[in-house]
C-alpha cells in the first residue's frame, strides 16, 4: 500500500485517500534500448490488484523499469521553491517501452494538506520549469546520469501530470457542489492559468472532461489528470494508461518528423549514379519501415483497451486520447508513411526502367557495332583468301592493291554487301516513316442514341 492511503479489506476499486499524490511522466529524447535489469517488470514495482492477471500476460509489450530509486523528498529542488507543498515521499523511475522510448516518472506524496490553488502553482512550475528541476543541486537527468549508463538523455515535449488528491482537497471535490468543483478543477487541470468564470457560457473546448461517479470523480485536460477516490492498484492502472499515451504521442511526433527528413532526402537528391540512387533508395526503404514498426508497436500497442480490459480504466484511456489527439495523428501519419512507401516505389521503378532502357540502348550499340565489325571484315577475309590461293589470276609479282589487274576481284568481293547496305538503308527508312499512327484510329461511327420517349409509349417527333 503507498503512503497516505487506507482501504477496507475487501479491496474496492475506491478508497479514501489522506495524503495528495502526484505523478509527473516527462517524455525523454532519443532512445533507451532496454537493458537486461535486475529490476524485473513493471507489474513487479508496483501493486496493480486485480488487473495484475491482465498485465502479467503483456509483460513484453509494457515498458520496462531501468530505473527505480527511491529519494529522500530534501534532495528534489524545484525552481521556484516548494510553495508551501512539502514531501513525505519520493520515488523516481525512468521506463522504456521495447522500441527505446523512454518515460521519466516521477511519483510525489506530499505530507501535509494541499489546497487546489498552491497545488495548480506546483503544476506549474514543475511543467513550464521542469528542465530546472534540481536533485542534490544538480540538474535532473544529470543526478540520473549514472544510472542510466552514461549520456543522460533530455527532456522531451510532451508531460502529463495525474493528480490523486487526499485529505481535506479529496473530500471538498467529492462533496462541494457543482459550481465549486468546476472552479476546484479547473483551477488544478489547467494549473491556475484559466481562471474560472461560472457567469460565461459553458465551452466544452475549455472545460475539463469530467466524470462523476459519487463515490470517485475524474476530470482530465491534455496536461493533467485528476482523478479523485481511486484505489491504490485503480489508480497505478491510470497510471500506467496515461505512461503509454506519453510515450505513443512522443512516438508519433519522433514518426512525424522522421518522415518529413525522408521527404527532404528524397527531394534533395541529385545524383545520375545508379549506385547512388540505389543507396538512397535502401536508406528510404530502412527508414520506413523503421517508421511502420514505430507506428505499430509504439503508438498502436498503446492506445486500445487491450493492456487492461477494464471499464474503469477503458474510459480515462478512451478520453485521454480524444484529449492528446492520438487516434487522429495516428491515421495521418500512418497515411503519411504510406504515401512515403509509394513515393519510394516509384522512384525504384523508375530507375528500374531507366537502367533497362540503359542496358537496352547499351546491348542495341554493342549489336550495332559487332554487325558493322562483321560487315566490314567480310570482304577483306574473302579478298585475303583469293590473295592467298595459288590461283592462276594471283601473279606473285603484282601488288594486291593494283586495281586495275584484280578491280573484278574487289568488285565480286564489296558489291554484294554493298548492295545489302542499300537496301537495309531503305527498308529501315521506309519503317520509320511510314505513314500512320502506333495506336488504332478511334472508331468515330458511334451509334445513334435514340430519342427519349414520351410518356405515352410514343417517340418524340
Amino acid at each position: 500500500m503507498l503512503p497516505g492511503t487506507s482501504t477496507n479489506a475487501t479491496v474496492l476499486d475506491s478508497a479514501t485517500r489522506d495524503r495528495t499524490r502526484v505523478l509527473l511522466l516527462f517524455s525523454l529524447s532519443g532512445r533507451l534500448r532496454p537493458p537486461d535489469t535486475v529490476l524485473g517488470a513493471l507489474v513487479d514495482r508496483y501493486d496493480y490488484g486485480r488487473f495484475t492477471s491482465h498485465l502479467m500476460t503483456s509483460q513484453d509489450v509494457l515498458p520496462v523499469p531501468v530505473l527505480d530509486e527511491q529519494v529522500a523528498p530534501r534532495r528534489l529542488r524545484l525552481p521556484h521553491g516548494d510553495h508551501g507543498l512539502g514531501l513525505a515521499s519520493l520515488r523516481i523511475l525512468v521506463v522504456t517501452t521495447p522500441r527505446g522510448d523512454a518515460t521519466l516518472v516521477v511519483d510525489c506524496v506530499f505530507a501535509g494538506e494541499t489546497t487546489a490553488g498552491d497545488l495548480a502553482v506546483w503544476l506549474a512550475s514543475t511543467c513550464f520549469d521542469r528542465e530546472r528541476i534540481e536533485l542534490d543541486d544538480r540538474p535532473l537527468l544529470q543526478t540520473l546520469a549514472a544510472q542510466l549508463g552514461g549520456r543522460p538523455p533530455a527532456l522531451g515535449q510532451n508531460v502529463h501530470q495525474l493528480v490523486f488528491p487526499g485529505g481535506r482537497l479529496q473530500r471538498e471535490l467529492l462533496s462541494a457542489d457543482e459550481a465549486r468543483k468546476a472552479i476546484l478543477l479547473n483551477e488544478i487541470v489547467y494549473r491556475g492559468r484559466m481562471p474560472w468564470n461560472p457567469a460565461t457560457p459553458y465551452d466544452a473546448s475549455l472545460a475539463p472532461h469530467v466524470r462523476n461517479h459519487g463515490l470517485t470523480l475524474s476530470a482530465l485536460g491534455r496536461g493533467v489528470s485528476v482523478q479523485t477516490g481511486w484505489a491504490p492498484h485503480v489508480e497505478n492502472g491510470l497510471v500506467l494508461v496515461a505512461l503509454g499515451m506519453i510515450s505513443a504521442l512522443s512516438v508519433l511526433q519522433r514518426a512525424r518528423l522522421a518522415a518529413f527528413a525522408m521527404m527532404k532526402a528524397n527531394e534533395q537528391a541529385l545524383t545520375d549514379s545508379p549506385t547512388e540512387i540505389r543507396s538512397l533508395i535502401s536508406r528510404l526503404s530502412a527508414g520506413v519501415n523503421e517508421l511502420q514498426l514505430d507506428l505499430a508497436f509504439g503508438v498502436e500497442a498503446y492506445v486500445d483497451s487491450l493492456l487492461i480490459p477494464e471499464m474503469v480504466t477503458e474510459a480515462f484511456q478512451s478520453s485521454l486520447r480524444d484529449a492528446l489527439g492520438i487516434r487522429d495523428s495516428l491515421e495521418n501519419s500512418a497515411r503519411m508513411v504510406e504515401r512515403l512507401t509509394s513515393v519510394i516505389s516509384a522512384r525504384s521503378a523508375t530507375l528500374d526502367a531507366e537502367l533497362a532502357e540503359r542496358d537496352d540502348r547499351r546491348d542495341r550499340t554493342v549489336s550495332g557495332l559487332v554487325a558493322a565489325a562483321t560487315l566490314i571484315a567480310l570482304p577483306p577475309t574473302l579478298l585475303l583468301a583469293f590473295f592467298g590461293v595459288n590461283g592462276t589470276n594471283v601473279d606473285e609479282h603484282r601488288s594486291i592493291l593494283d586495281v586495275r589487274a584484280y578491280g573484278t576481284a574487289y568488285a565480286l568481293a564489296w558489291l554484294p554487301f554493298v548492295i545489302l547496305v542499300v537496301i537495309g538503308w531503305t527498308l529501315l527508312r521506309r519503317v520509320s516513316t511510314r505513314s500512320g499512327s502506333l495506336l488504332p484510329a478511334p472508331d468515330d461511327a458511334f451509334a445513334p442514341v435514340p430519342p427519349p420517349r414520351s410518356p405515352s409509349g410514343n417517340r418524340r417527333p
